[in-house]
């Protein structure tokens, strides 16, 4: 056997150990800061992010215990689910999701965290209608205002969920934000802050098809953070399956 054929042979089991042991300590940091907040263990759910990761070592991921995956596009989404349709795993698509893309979704993902428009929403309702489905989502927040990111401004998601409230095929779960870039995580908990104190005033509307029992905040660099400030779902890739490779 070559030296090749020997270093090929051995990289795939020390690439799912790798993964394994880090699924691991992320589930470990969850339940430390939970316990650090003072909330009950089991309060945080983790979605392992799985942009660009192949099917092999989201199936090390799955077997190490992940149990929510998170897509951002959905045609790298579709064979992927296709794969796992025996597993016992719920799929979160976490991406910008286009107008167009909407069907393709529906009946697909469990939660939908990246509702960015009004506009948006009544496309979702329309075809969540006509698939006689009912489709959870969550309304992202622009929480820094920030020019290049889509979502809706604080003070546009307090004026607009009214008017969602009425979408007879859509279950508004909560929020969710992406903040500004920080080099130090505890710089983002304002932002987190913002956002947990904004599903408090929007609860207060009391309405039927609205809850804020979820808040998806906090990735790789800052969940910690994101869950000593209320965060209920937390997205992590880089943490699990290393760099992304686009």
């Amino acid at each position: 056997m070559s030296g090749r054929e020997s270093c090929e042979g051995t990289m795939e089991p020390l690439i799912s150990e790798a993964i394994a042991k880090r699924v691991q300590s992320v589930l470990t940091k969850i339940r430390s800061a939970e316990e650090k907040a003072g909330r009950p263990v089991g309060t945080v759910r983790l979605v392992a992010a799985t942009k660009t990761v192949t099917i092999e070592h989201i199936a090390e991921g799955v077997r190490a215990g992940l149990s929510i995956l998170g897509e951002n596009r959905v045609q790298e989404a579709l064979p992927k689910i296709a794969v796992f349709t025996k597993e016992p795993v719920h799929w979160h698509f976490i991406g910008h999701l286009q107008r167009r893309k909407v069907r393709s979704v529906i009946g697909l993902f469990d939660l939908l965290h990246s509702v960015d428009s009004l506009d948006l929403a009544q496309e979702i309702d329309r075809r969540a209608g006509e698939a006689g489905r009912r489709q959870n989502v969550l309304l992202e927040v622009n929480i820094g205002k920030e020019p290049t990111k889509t979502g809706f401004h604080p003070e546009d998601v307090v004026r607009s969920v009214p008017m969602m409230a009425q979408l007879s095929h859509t279950c508004i779960k909560g929020l969710m934000t992406i903040p500004p870039p920080t080099i130090d995580p505890d710089s983002a908990r304002p932002y987190f802050r913002t956002l947990r104190d904004l599903a408090r005033q929007i609860a207060t509307f009391d309405l039927p098809t609205v809850r804020m029992d979820e808040l998806s905040m906090g990735m790789s660099n800052d969940y910690e953070v994101a869950i000593e400030e209320g965060a209920t779902l937390v997205r992590v890739g880089t943490a699990i399956f290393g760099e992304r490779h686009v």
